[in-house]
């Protein structure tokens, strides 16, 4: 969580939270609103509307809320903090396909603005399924909710997925941009909440160290990891529809991709860095379906064993289909069209059911030119890398050549770790709190703009179209547990180089 010792007071506000009862609210919104709570961030006058499709009174949201953040909380809540919060939280029903449910969910936060003094400002957090996103920002807007005056902000949040490709992408984004400003929408993505992620910026360009080797003259190729334990679980349905590649690509791992590649941005606002990030993506070489099948693999994890816990084999999961050629893992080969990255190959990958759970970005640094230590094989040199854990320990890592101790030259690889447990006695956070905040704040400076998202999709589409043509043909099975399908070996070696062994 950031050090908010500095920060500003939101303004008051009210926040009306769609999906209330749902999971992501329970485990992440609450929480983080918690954490805002206590470190005395949210607003002095703030109130909490909590919408939901099937009517809940009061208490009873309240109390099923208060058993959610016992159950989730990222440090031990105190029910002072924990009651003044709540006390905040009112409950309304309403559904999309409803529109007198709109207008008495607008008389009741009239009411509330009025009572709790709020000043009009408004935050919509859609913490919903994505086909809603739409439907509700229709009634939202039909009725003026949206419009901003007599000086209030009205701001509104939504969650990932922004689309399920690049032409439903552009509907919603055009849907959206018809009824709010680009300045009014937070594309919200959990990972841009990780101090890691937000350390990237610090590391290029508040260090004079980096950035002069921050590019292909230096750097050889860069390595993106998400790797998952987890299976799909209780998500099969959605999962099915959905895959690795839509689930996580051109949100969580274009995020990193975009951060570690931008170019340095003007001035440190939100106009200048989205813009940089955004340019990257939209250099992202655009691939012919032939390329994309030839520069991708994809893997469907079977049964298996993570540690005590049985996997069963992904068809068999409840809501998939027995024949689904969805891919519960993706790796892929993209290269960036501009002067800094020509010929540094980016690899991605990211997958359910694997050996273990791992976050992090690998900056592998081209070797030394010739062997000055004859007497140690280069290929028994350690590869110099950079990199940026993000799960399960946030920290970097500085991976280089030493000699050891002796009277004569022998030479060994070295890692240098800066762990930020142990440097900064922070408390646990979800990672959303700084979302939340900015949204309060009305820095968007973390989130998404609409170029963006598109560019994302755009350069990921010749892969859902190539593999939408083929079916399951390439479609690769490897064992849950295993560190995923050969084929995402093969692709880099192919290139001559290898995956980082974690």
């Amino acid at each position: 969580m950031r050090n908010f010792q500095p920060c500003q007071k939101p303004q008051s506000c009210a926040l009306v939270i769609f999906g209330v009862t749902g999971d992501l609210t329970k485990r992440l919104v609450i929480p983080s609103l918690y954490n805002l709570a206590a470190a005395e961030l949210l607003p002095e006058r703030f109130c909490v509307v909590g919408v939901a499709r099937c009517g809940i009174l009061n208490e009873a949201l309240r109390e099923s809320l208060m058993k959610g953040l016992h159950q989730f909380a990222t440090r031990p809540v105190e029910d002072k903090v924990a009651n003044r919060l709540l006390e905040c939280i009112t409950s309304v029903e309403a559904d999309p396909d409803d529109g007198p449910s709109f207008d008495r969910l607008k008389e009741q936060l009239e009411r509330l603005e009025s009572a709790r003094d709020t000043g009009g400002n408004r935050l919509f957090y859609l913490a919903t399924p994505p086909d809603v996103f739409a439907p509700i920002v229709r009634q939202l807007g039909r009725l003026g909710l949206l419009k901003e005056d007599h000086g209030a902000w009205r701001r509104l949040v939504i969650e990932k997925p922004f689309g399920t490709d690049l032409a439903s992408a552009r509907a919603l984004n055009a849907e959206l941009l018809n009824i709010l400003n680009e300045h009014q929408i937070y594309r919200i993505d959990h990972y841009l909440g990780k101090e890691t992620v937000q350390n990237i910026l610090v590391l290029r360009f508040a260090n004079g160290m980096f950035e002069p080797i921050w590019n292909r003259h230096h750097i050889d190729h860069v390595q993106i990891i998400v790797d998952e334990q987890l299976g799909v679980g209780h998500r099969g349905s959605f999962y099915d529809a959905t895959g690795a590649l839509r689930d996580m690509v051109p949100n969580h791992l274009f995020q990193l991709l975009s951060l570690i590649a931008m170019e340095p941005p003007r001035h440190f606002d939100a106009h200048n860095v989205r813009s940089e990030k955004d340019g990257v993506l939209a250099a992202i070489q655009t691939q012919s379906e032939e390329e994309a099948l030839k520069n991708s693999v994809r893997g469907q994890y079977t049964a298996g064993k993570i540690g005590d816990t049985e996997i069963p084999d992904y068809r068999k999961t409840p809501g998939v289909r027995p024949d689904s050629a969805t891919e519960t893992y993706v790796a892929m080969k993209l290269n960036i069209d501009n002067w800094r990255w020509a010929g540094v190959p980016f690899y991605l990958r990211t997958g359910k059911a694997l050996a273990m759970k791992h976050t992090e970005v690998a900056i592998k640094f081209r070797e030394t030119p010739f062997a000055m230590f004859r007497c140690t094989p280069v290929e028994q040199l350690a590869e110099n890398y950079l990199v940026i854990c993000v799960e399960p320990t946030e920290g970097i890592t500085l991976q280089f050549n030493t000699k050891v101790p002796g009277p004569v030259i022998r030479i060994d690889g070295v890692q240098m770790k800066f762990l930020y447990k142990d440097y900064f006695k922070s408390e646990p956070a979800t990672g959303y709190e700084t979302l939340i905040y900015d949204c309060m704040i009305g820095d968007n400076i973390l989130f998404q703009r609409a170029d963006g998202v598109e560019a994302g999709w755009r350069a990921v589409q010749p892969f859902l179209d190539a593999w939408k043509r083929v079916g399951s043909k390439g479609l690769e099975f490897y064992p849950a547990g295993s560190e995923g399908p050969p084929g995402a070996f093969e692709l880099l070696k192919r290139d001559g180089r290898s995956w980082r062994k974690l």
